[in-house]
């Protein structure tokens, strides 16, 4: 069980952390660049707030990903930096603040994740309907993914966020069946595959499902597999695997450090099963850009297609990239 691990052993691993989990400090100019515009327009990232170990990489490339609806959470989940408070109210001008900066970085593609907003009826679907929207507007050719909450299973909700046609949505397991309860504060395995499922089927052919796993939390390799065959099975297509690092000694100790090495096998091992894209990795995140899939032409035609008829997006705004 995830908490049959000593005090002693918990400061053997944080004193033997391994080289391969060891990241250069953040610097240089388009990182200071992107900085600067995050700061001034008063936006949040989760490459803060999650204490993401490539925040130096991603922002040196002119990448990060926009975390939206406030700085703090409605649940406490044992493996996540972000603060645990009652939430004030959202931005109404977050959507467009966002969308200008994607503009102004002139990314390819966009990741904006949120925290989970328990105290609003649609859980901040309509404000990420909104960013999703907004960023359309200001930078058509942008592939957008969203990476969102459970919306505590609420239909209606994940139906706004999918009315406004994401091109990847993204929702994570975050670990195995077994463990959800101890990792995932009010989460529901079955239910998350169930969100996952259902956005694809309410964007057929439009839209990209994926999800991760986090590695080190005390699974088993074949729960790991079966997590493999259950996101298959509820028609997810990109997955990504990466390592547990503890934020703080509040939250669920490491069990153990997986060598890069095993994270390469279950790669070839989940490559092997059927998805179409697999980052996997110790320092791999559900939003660092080695996790970045460009949907297939069918889905992005199709895509705009249905934007066009909507007259969302006008007749050949999406083809630059």
């Amino acid at each position: 069980m995830i908490w049959c691990i000593t005090f002693g052993d918990m400061k053997e691993l944080a004193q033997h952390k391994p080289e391969w989990l060891k990241v250069r400090l953040p610097k240089g100019r388009v990182f200071n660049r992107v900085q600067q515009l995050v700061q001034g327009q008063g936006l949040v990232t989760v490459c803060e707030q999650a204490l993401c170990p490539n925040r130096g990489e991603c922002w040196s490339h002119g990448t990060a990903t926009f975390m939206v609806c406030g700085e703090v959470c409605t649940r406490a989940c044992g493996f996540c930096a972000t603060r645990t408070a009652k939430p004030g109210p959202l931005d109404a001008k977050e959507p467009q603040k966002v969308a200008e900066a994607v503009a102004s970085m002139k990314l390819a593609h966009t990741v904006v994740t949120m925290v989970t907003r328990d105290d609003l009826k649609d859980g901040a679907a309509g404000h990420i309907a909104a960013t999703i929207r907004a960023i359309r507007a200001a930078s058509p050719s942008t592939i957008i993914e969203v990476l969102v909450s459970d919306f505590n299973g609420n239909e209606e909700a994940l139906e706004q966020v999918m009315d406004a046609r994401p091109h990847i949505f993204n929702h994570n397991v975050e670990t195995v069946e077994r463990l959800t309860p101890l990792v995932r504060f009010r989460a529901q395995y079955r239910r998350s595959l169930h969100v996952l499922e259902r956005a694809g089927r309410l964007a057929p052919g439009m839209v990209v499902t994926k999800s991760g796993i986090m590695l080190g939390l005390g699974e088993r390799r074949d729960e790991v597999e079966r997590t493999m065959n259950d996101l298959l099975e509820h028609g997810v297509r990109v997955l990504t695997m990466g390592q547990y690092l503890r934020p703080s000694a509040r939250h669920l100790p490491v069990i153990r450090y997986v060598r890069p090495e095993e994270f390469e096998e279950l790669r070839a091992r989940a490559l092997s099963l059927g998805f179409e894209h697999v980052a996997s990795g110790p320092l791999i995140r559900s939003s660092h850009h080695d996790a970045n899939f460009r949907p297939e032409k069918k889905i992005l035609d199709a895509l705009r297609a249905d934007l066009e008829r909507r007259g969302e997006l006008s007749r050949g705004e999406a083809s630059a990239h």
